[in-house]
Parts: C-alpha cells; sequence; structure tokens
C-alpha cells in the first residue's frame, strides 16, 4: 500500500494541509475542508518529505508575491472529465482569470459549465491547481471549496479585480 506524507502549512489564508507520495504532490486541502479529505489517505505519516518541503517553499514565495508559477510533480486522482478540467485550470495565468463557461469550452465540452464548478470544487491540489481564477460570467465571485471569502484573498495576492 502507498504511503502518503502530511504536513501542516500555516499561510497568510489559514493553515493548509498538504499530501504527498514519495515522487508527487497529491493534495492542498485548506482546513475547514481536511476532516472530509484525509480519509482519502488511509497511509498518512504526519511527516515531511522532500516534495513537501518543495511545495512550501514554493508556497511561501507564492504568498510574499515571489512566485507566479509552480514547477512541482503533481499527481490528481479523478475522472477523466476532472483531469481535463484540472489541465485547463493549469494553463489559467498568474493574475488573469476566466469564467466557467470559457473553461467548459477550453476542454471542448461548452455545456458543461455546472459540470465543470463541481470539478473544480473537487479539485485536490488548490491554489497550486488555481480553480480560485475562475469566476463566474458576469465577473463575480462564485463557489470556491474554501469559501468566497478564501477566494476573494487568493485574487488579491495576485492583484486581481473582480466584481463583489
Amino acid at each position: 500500500m502507498e504511503s502518503f506524507f502530511h504536513v501542516n502549512f500555516q499561510s497568510s489564508v489559514g493553515d493548509l494541509h498538504l499530501v504527498a507520495t514519495k515522487t508527487h504532490l497529491v493534495a492542498l486541502i485548506f482546513e475547514g475542508n481536511w476532516k472530509r479529505w484525509k480519509e482519502n489517505y488511509p497511509t498518512l505519516r504526519d511527516q515531511s518529505n522532500s516534495i513537501l518541503k518543495e511545495s512550501e517553499r514554493q508556497l511561501r514565495q507564492y504568498f510574499a508575491k515571489e512566485r507566479k508559477d509552480f514547477d512541482l510533480p503533481l499527481q490528481m486522482r479523478g475522472t477523466e472529465f476532472q483531469q481535463k478540467s484540472w489541465k485547463a485550470l493549469q494553463k489559467i495565468a498568474y493574475g488573469k482569470t476566466i469564467s466557467y463557461q470559457t473553461q467548459a469550452q477550453w476542454i471542448q465540452k461548452p455545456k458543461a459549465v455546472r459540470a465543470v464548478g463541481t470539478a473544480n470544487g473537487r479539485n485536490p491540489i488548490s491554489i497550486i491547481v488555481p480553480c480560485h481564477r475562475v469566476i463566474a460570467s458576469n465577473g463575480s465571485l462564485a463557489g470556491y471549496g474554501g469559501g468566497l471569502e478564501l477566494k476573494k484573498k487568493l485574487l488579491q495576492i495576485e492583484n486581481i479585480e473582480f466584481d463583489a
């Protein structure tokens, strides 16, 4: 059975839980969602490793506005549709936003706007795979797994303007 390593990372937006295998980052979960996600990792060890240390280093740089792109080995487990949705998220540039409609078009499923939103809500590597950069078509903030206040804080870190 695969081993998972875990650290709690204290950030300017709250506690984040990082989970990795020996070779890949597999999760970045907000404190409020951790209890629900934790059960996905039955062999979880509260111990750091090189992947987690590098993830923490890059996150510190991101929160200090010294890093715009992450360079980490990621392993995201999900359905084919979720994988496509998450891959699209990784194409959204730092400081930019797209709508859920645009994301659905990017994955060639223009009618799957709600399904894209659901897939984004199941994104296991928040912030690094930037689902916070997806907003409603009218420019307002829409759902976010960590809550709208957290989404707002992440967008403000990237100096993104949005309609309240």
